[in-house]
């Protein structure tokens, strides 16, 4: 069982991990934009993810990457630490990029996705909105490799590179399987939640929880003992996060989302909020969910009925039933831990930025 000493000092700085990595990136991706100059190659991709790292985002996994190594009894944040933390966040650029694609998103944070500004940038492409999806599909593919490259390239400890490496693979794999399985839940009926649930545990609670978590403690030397301790914090909490994401889709704010609140609804994104909603409704809510949900075209005023019929049963209440559920059950697992009070209350912190929030 691995033995945990106290740290020394104060619980981790946040703002110093996000400061931290988001310089890490914006030097690898300027000297990837120098690199492509000299070469003759275009310097748009490095320019478009440095842009687009750069525009905002929580920093999530760098933070959780941050506070894994701590609970497993690492001290400071090493540059090791913040090469793979960079890592993780390049690889969900290279995510997000690919999946605006899927859904046809216009924004993200608050800006226009990439395809959609390559798209505006080369109108005179003979279809435009072809040519912006076949450019971010490209340029989400070289962040996937920079990511590997970051990875690579970072000193980790010895002994531990295959170990890492290999949670990194299973990491990636499981959030690609969340991601195809979310694909096919508009095929299943809108009262469906157990796919739901299951997107929810591998393309959230895994990929964005979990595995940034253990990797940190792995490059601490954590051992088996402390990683399942960690995943039997992390799932719960990730599966509070996505609930909580999922009713800011449909009752959130845009401008602090800084996503149009009925994409979701046009998307026709299945969730476990609008299954309970399904479930609960009568015969001509049944009806109107069923018409509009997944309709491009929906208008406002129809978007406001459907809301109201997902209001009128209940389904927002219980849905964060189910946030404080499985909040406690992470937190009930940090009461037992051995881990130092103060990776605990790191622990503590990022439960509370994960779940209660309005973006």
């Amino acid at each position: 069982m691995t033995v945990y000493t106290e740290h020394t000092g104060r619980s981790l700085d946040f703002d110093e991990v996000r400061e931290r990595v988001l310089t890490r990136l914006a030097l690898f991706l300027e000297a990837k934009r120098d690199d492509a100059a000299c070469r003759g190659l275009s310097p748009e991709i490095p320019e478009t993810l440095r842009d687009f790292v750069t525009a905002g985002g929580k920093r999530l996994r760098p933070m959780l990457c941050s506070a894994g190594w701590r609970a497993a009894g690492g001290t400071g944040l090493p540059d090791t630490v913040v090469d793979v933390a960079a890592a993780l966040e390049l690889y969900q650029a290279f995510a997000l990029i690919h999946d605006d694609v899927i859904d046809d998103s216009a924004t993200r944070r608050s800006r226009p996705s990439v395809h959609r500004s390559i798209a505006d940038r080369y109108p005179r492409a003979r279809n435009a909105r072809r040519f912006g999806e076949a450019a971010a599909i490209l340029i989400g593919d070289m962040a996937l490799m920079w990511s590997t490259e970051l990875l690579t390239g970072a000193a980790l400890p010895p002994g531990r590179r295959s170990a890492v490496c290999s949670l990194v693979d299973q990491m990636r794999e499981e959030m690609h399987y969340g991601q195809y399985l979310d694909l096919f839940t508009c095929l299943n009926p809108l009262d469906d939640h157990g796919a739901p649930l299951t997107v929810i545990r591998y393309k959230t609670a895994r990929y964005t929880v979990e595995r940034p978590l253990q990797l940190g403690a792995l490059l601490a030397g954590a051992d088996s003992d402390l990683l399942d301790r960690l995943s039997r914090f992390a799932l719960p909490v990730g599966d509070a996060f996505q609930l909580r994401d999922d009713l800011l889709g449909l009752f959130g704010n845009s401008a602090t989302t800084g996503k149009p609140v009925f994409d979701d609804l046009r998307e026709g994104k299945r969730t476990v909020l609008l299954a309970l909603a399904a479930q609960r409704t009568d015969t001509a809510g049944r009806a109107l969910l069923e018409k509009h949900v997944g309709d491009p075209r929906l208008s406002e005023q129809d978007a406001l009925r459907v809301l109201e019929v997902i209001e009128g049963t209940g389904a927002p209440a219980m849905v964060e039933n189910m946030i404080a559920d499985r909040t406690a059950e992470a937190l009930a697992v940090l009461d037992t831990s051995p881990m130092p009070p103060s990776a605990a209350a790191d622990l503590r912190h990022l439960a509370a930025l994960l779940v209660e929030r309005e973006s």
